[in-house]
Formats: structure tokens, sequence, C-alpha cells
């Protein structure tokens, strides 16, 4: 019987074993991932100029990929940020990389609500609240403070590690799932899930375990544990019945429609279900999936959104629709309407669907 208190590995070797010691750092060895980076410094002002630059044509040097959120720091949240960098107090390293295939543009695999943040101030669309310590300033803007204070504010440096050309998306992704895991929260849907309840929400639970959503939508265990599937469901009948009327965040969208959506009636659940249904069939027969490689990538929200609110108002036009071509999910315009920079704008939210639903319908 081996020894309580000498831990044994699976081998039956006990943990601190020659031979589990060599087998542990031959692991280490094997998945350490020699990742090539520079550190630079840039002023305030720069780094918001290269943000906002071309940011409408999503052509900015400083872009913000699929996988970061939303602005979803409260105004308070991002007082205190700036109310920080005023002060000169240290700043968390923002963590940028050089992409291969975007021309020499960067971006932010993390540090994005800092950005958003700075230039929300310096656009005059921030006013300053809930400040504790430079209490004076609270009800300021940007353009209250005086010039030299201005200028100053925009001198001021932010450190970055910029990872050169050739990290791949998985580990800039894996970099920002472990940046942020000292921290992890609820997110909004785990949020609306604990304060909310009604038979709208128990139908898209419903919805979102059916087989054929989980097959054309595979995510991870991780996702689902935190209430993806609802959410990329939820996303659907939202845009599906205002996404003209998207005028707000996609939080404060999306809770408004859920709002509405307390008294859900029984009799109208049969119509809803058919058009999720009548959706996936057409998905799964003519795409095959929602992700870019078929049962391998997640699929980006912004590809979901488009892919299936597109084809729900096609098939309100045309029930019996047959593409006449799909090469469009290929082409450069299509990739274009995909990339996620600004992706949550008004305008962006109306091309991309509706470039899905016009490329179906042959219009």
């Amino acid at each position: 019987m081996p020894d309580k208190g000498n831990p044994m590995s699976e081998d039956l070797f006990p943990v601190d074993s020659p031979v589990n010691i060599d087998a542990a750092e031959s692991q280490i060895a094997e998945h350490h991932k020699i990742i090539d980076y520079d550190t630079r410094e840039y002023p305030v002002e720069v780094i918001v100029e290269k943000y906002l630059n071309r940011l409408e044509e999503d052509d900015n040097d400083f872009f913000i990929p699929d996988y970061q959120r939303e602005l979803v720091w409260p105004d308070e949240h991002q007082s205190r940020f700036i109310e920080s960098v005023l002060m000169g107090l240290p700043i968390p390293l923002l963590f940028v990389a050089d992409v291969k295939g975007q021309e020499g543009r960067v971006e932010i695999v993390d540090g994005s609500q800092r950005v958003r943040t700075l230039a929300r101030f310096m656009k005059d669309e921030l006013t300053l609240s809930g400040l504790k310590v430079l209490t004076k300033l609270n009800g300021f803007k940007f353009s209250n403070l005086p010039l030299i204070r201005q200028r100053r504010f925009g001198r001021h440096t932010m450190r970055m590690i910029e990872l050169r050309e050739g990290v791949s998306e998985e580990v800039r992704r894996d970099i920002f799932s472990r940046i942020n895991t000292g921290s992890l929260r609820l997110n909004d849907m785990e949020v609306r899930w604990g304060v909310s309840d009604g038979p709208f929400l128990n139908f898209l639970r419903v919805c979102s375990q059916q087989p054929r959503f989980t097959k054309l939508a595979p995510l991870s265990k991780a996702a689902i544990d935190r209430r993806e599937r609802e959410e990329f469901v939820l996303r659907f009948f939202a845009y599906l019945r205002d996404y003209k009327k998207f005028d707000r965040s996609v939080v404060e969208f999306l809770n408004s429609y859920l709002k509405d959506m307390a008294n859900f009636p029984p009799q109208t659940q049969s119509n809803y279900q058919a058009e999720w249904d009548r959706m996936l069939t057409f998905v799964e027969m003519h795409f095959k999936t929602f992700t870019k490689v078929e049962g391998h990538v997640r699929p980006p929200r912004i590809r979901f959104e488009a892919l299936s609110v597109g084809t729900a108002l096609a098939l309100r036009i045309k029930p019996d629709l047959v593409p006449p071509s799909l090469s469009w999910l290929e082409s450069d315009e299509f990739k274009r309407e995909m990339r996620s920079d600004a992706s949550n704008s008004r305008p962006k939210v109306i091309r991309r669907i509706e470039f899905v639903r016009d490329h179906l319908l042959g219009v």
C-alpha cells in the first residue's frame, strides 16, 4: 500500500521521484512558448490617435479583436482610470501584437477598456464622476481642463508589450485569457440569469441545448458554463426583432429586449421555435457551420449574428430559398464585414446582417 503522506503519480512513482521530476521538466520544455516581443512606450495622445484614426473604415493602426469585450466599464470606473492617469499613478502594461496579414496594424490583446476610455475622455464623451481623490474634477470633461493640463495628459506615456509578427491567434487568445483569469467576474449572460427568470429565459435555454445548434456552433466547456450558448440565442432573437433600432451598447440593447420579453405568451413560443429551427436547418444544409472551419473554430459572435439573423430575414422573404451562390462567404468583402473593431457600431450591425440577407437573396 502506498504511504498516504507520499503522493503517487499515475505511473505509481512518487511525485518527487527523479522519473517524475524529469517527466515534468520535459513537459514544461515541450509546451514552453518562446514568444518574441518588444517593450514600447507611447504618449497617450499617440495611442488614442492610432486607435481612432480610420476607426470607421476598420483600418486603424491599433484595432480590437473579436475575443475582446465591448466597452463595459461604467462611467465611474472609467473616471477612476482617468484619475489615475492624471495623478501619474502606475498603469498596467498594454499587450499588443503585430498580426500577420494586417498590413502592419497592431491588435490590442489586452487593454481595450483602457484605450477606449482614453479615447472617450479625449473626445469629450466622458464626464468625470465618482472621483474620491481629485474630487474637484467631478463634472469635468477633457475640454474643461486648462490647456496646460490637456497637453500634459496627452504626453503621459504608457508602456506596452508588443508581440512581434508570427504569434498565432491561439497564443494571443491564451495570453488574454491568462491575464484576465485572476479577476474573473460574471459575464453579462450570467448576471441576467442570476437576476431574471421566466418563460423566455427558459425558452432560450431550450434552444441553446438543441443538438443541431451545439453542433453548428461548438463552444468550449468553459464558454458553455458561462452561458455563452444562451447569449448567442438571445442575440439572434434580439437582433432579428430590432437590429435597425440598435442605437446603444449591446448590453443595454439585450437587457432592454429581455425586459420586453418578460411576458412571453406560451402561444407565441411555437412561432419563435419554428423560426429558430428553420434558420438552423438552412445553415446546416448550406453553410454547414457558423464557424470558419467546420467543427474546429469557435464562432465569433459577429459571425454568428450576421449568418443567423441574415439567414432568418432572407427566409422571411423567401421561405423556399435556395441561394444562387455562396462564393461570397470566402470573399474579401465578407471578411471585412466580419472584422470586429467597432463591430457593435449601429452602421456595422446593420451592414453585416443585410450583407448576408442580400447575398442569400441574390440582390
